[in-house]
């Protein structure tokens, strides 16, 4: 059953964002390009491009250009800072993302105080992405103005912590005075609507979002999407103490192995099967078997690849009925127990 959603949602982060809908398209590599992305924004959510898919600081300048052809609404760039022998020059990314006129950043990782010092001076609006409440009331301290909360049932790097989204999303609305986002195994309008009972004002969504039309990937993965359950993804990098969650295939179960066999294993090991390249090569060409495809286990929920002003419109209707059909659980007093009650209350 569809209706017609409402024009328009208010929470701390729509204000922040300045979107219709509290829906972001979370940053993911190789896919965060402008088409995704202003499909996204004029559909009502945040789109978000990812810095790190374009090679330089000057392709993202262009990209950003081209996403601004496609749509007058808000979007934003992902900037994720990690640590690595060899970084990218993450300060010139950011200079052109700023540059570029783009007022919301997606960050991730360890992000250096003066880097949101430098987007606060601008007006700039930072979600940061992070696992645990430790985390987030460490970026709140730093100044970031919401928290994109990732569960365990998150694609990417869901951290080291185990813990779900059911338990996450209110222990960080608990603890922390800025708005929060859920991200991290929502796909649909129930899941939006369970993120807003646990106390989020908004969701984040990367998975959900590679099964659109608009999602510069390959029709063989995005129809991988739809065939999974919730039982299709993979652990692994466990061995290292860099957890990342995967679809199930041919590449998942070598690192598997190669991590669990006597003695276990180094980066090195596994560097051949896990490299970036060889990841983008399958995402582009439809080798569902032959490179990691990140994913989360809301791969269970998705049944078809629509586009994202369908989805969205579909989330944000879906999302309103299952709050009204929870509502509907409460039995409604009458005006005489209304009445007792009060009574009662007002006894000595």
């Amino acid at each position: 059953m569809t209706t017609t959603p409402p024009k328009s949602m208010t929470t701390r982060v729509t204000r922040l964002l300045g979107t219709r809908y509290p829906i972001i398209q979370g940053g993911m590599q190789w896919v965060g390009r402008a088409e995704l992305a202003s499909a996204v924004s004029n559909a009502g959510g945040l789109g978000i491009l990812t810095a790190l898919t374009q090679p330089t600081p000057e392709a993202l300048a262009e990209e950003i250009r081209r996403c601004r052809s496609l749509t007058d609404q808000p979007f934003g760039v992902n900037l994720t800072m990690l640590p690595t022998a060899s970084p990218p020059p993450y300060a010139a990314y950011l200079e052109a993302a700023l540059d570029g006129g783009v007022r919301v950043l997606e960050t991730a990782g360890r992000v250096p105080p003066e880097f949101i010092a430098r987007a606060k001076s601008v007006g700039a609006v930072i979600v940061h992405k992070c696992t645990a409440v430790r985390h987030a009331l460490s970026a709140q301290r730093m100044g970031v103005d919401a928290i994109s909360i990732d569960g365990f049932e998150a694609a990417g790097h869901p951290g080291e912590d185990d813990v779900a989204s059911l338990v996450l999303i209110p222990a960080a609305v608990d603890a922390l005075d800025i708005p929060v986002i859920a991200s991290g195994g929502i796909g649909d309008g129930r899941g939006m609507a369970a993120a807003l009972a646990l106390g989020a004002e908004g969701v984040n969504m990367g998975t959900r979002f590679c099964a659109t039309q608009e999602a510069p990937l390959h029709a063989n993965i995005k129809q991988a999407l739809v065939n999974a359950s919730e039982r299709d993804t993979r652990l692994i990098f466990r061995t290292l103490r860099n957890t990342g969650r995967v679809l199930k295939n041919a590449v998942a179960e070598e690192v598997i192995a190669i991590e669990t066999r006597p003695g276990g294993c180094t980066f090195d090991d596994i560097r051949h099967l896990v490299a970036g390249a060889r990841g983008r090569q399958a995402l582009e060409t439809g080798d569902v078997e032959g490179g990691l495809v990140w994913a989360s286990q809301v791969v269970g929920l998705i049944r078809d690849v629509p586009t994202c002003a369908e989805l969205i419109a579909r989330m944000v209707a879906d999302c309103q009925r299952a709050l009204g059909t929870a509502s509907g659980f409460f039995e409604p007093q009458d005006s005489a127990a209304q009445a007792a009650g009060l009574a009662c209350e007002m006894q000595p």
